[in-house]
């Protein structure tokens, strides 16, 4: 099992002070010859649905010196696992979870914009500190 990232206690405690209900940690997809693990995936139930919302959540904490290097490998592990959880489980959202001090250095270097328009990638915003959902990016 691969190692967890540095921020990924602090965005599974986030979720779960957010209302959400941690159901995998990690969480195993498999389809024909191929297995990847995602890292955490979450229900939340509400009162008129019966079903509720799922998520799958990666955990990224960028932490190389090039936030272009991290940003490429997120991307791509996030086209990656997006490709099998269209397939089988539909319903289930995947989400990038970032640390907001990584978020806001992204969103500050000009010309990264395009990337974000171009694969519009959600990101779940963590405020390591105290361990709180700053903003959800859809």
């Amino acid at each position: 099992m691969p190692a967890k990232d540095v921020i990924h206690d602090a965005v599974k405690n986030a979720l779960i002070k957010d209302g959400w209900t941690v159901t995998h940690d990690p969480y195993s997809i498999k389809y024909k010859k191929v297995s990847l693990l995602i890292d955490l995936a979450a229900e939340r139930a509400f009162a008129a649905e019966r079903n509720g919302v799922k998520i799958a959540v990666e955990v990224k904490s960028f932490l190389n010196p090039s936030l272009l290097n991290d940003l490429k490998t997120a991307i791509g592990q996030y086209e990656i696992y997006l490709s099998y959880l269209e397939i089988i489980e539909p319903d289930r959202k995947l989400y990038i979870a970032i640390d907001q001090e990584t978020y806001e250095a992204l969103t500050s270097v000009e010309g990264l914009e395009v990337v974000f328009q171009k694969h519009t990638i959600p990101f779940i915003v963590v405020k390591i500190e105290t361990e709180e959902i700053a903003q959800w990016i859809n």
